[in-house]
């Protein structure tokens, strides 16, 4: 845990308040957030549906990233009160704003992935 008042801190709070990208990267960046959000991008899922739709995410680390999302107001978490529990998961309106800028970096990595690969074979 970094000390809130570092000057590390401190410059990634100005950031943060000041570059709308800086501040993008930072809610939906990570390993396991943008699929998270693209694989919710086609509805509502159970946890397990999730998981099975994200290979070699962990249990803790998706509970993480859920949380995290959720925190930020990208996605919403249904508890229903049954035996046994259910939850499911959706995105808010806000999480569905995220899919023209999924969209685009899903294309943009698609693309110069396969770039990198013919350049590797060779």
């Amino acid at each position: 845990m970094r000390k809130q008042d570092s000057t590390n801190a401190r410059n990634e709070a100005s950031i943060l308040r000041n570059c709308g990208m800086a501040y993008a990267l930072n809610v939906i960046g990570g390993r396991w957030k943008p699929t998270i959000l693209f694989s919710l991008l086609e509805g509502k899922m159970r946890y397990n549906e999730l998981r099975k739709t994200i290979p070699g995410v962990s249990e803790r680390m998706l509970v993480a990233q859920l949380r995290e999302l959720e925190e930020h107001g990208l996605v919403r978490r249904n508890v229903f009160p049954e035996v046994p529990p259910r939850v499911e998961y959706e995105l808010t309106e806000l999480g569905h704003s995220t899919e023209p800028m999924l969209q685009c970096m899903s294309d943009w990595g698609n693309m110069h992935r396969k770039k990198e690969q013919v350049i590797a074979v060779q």
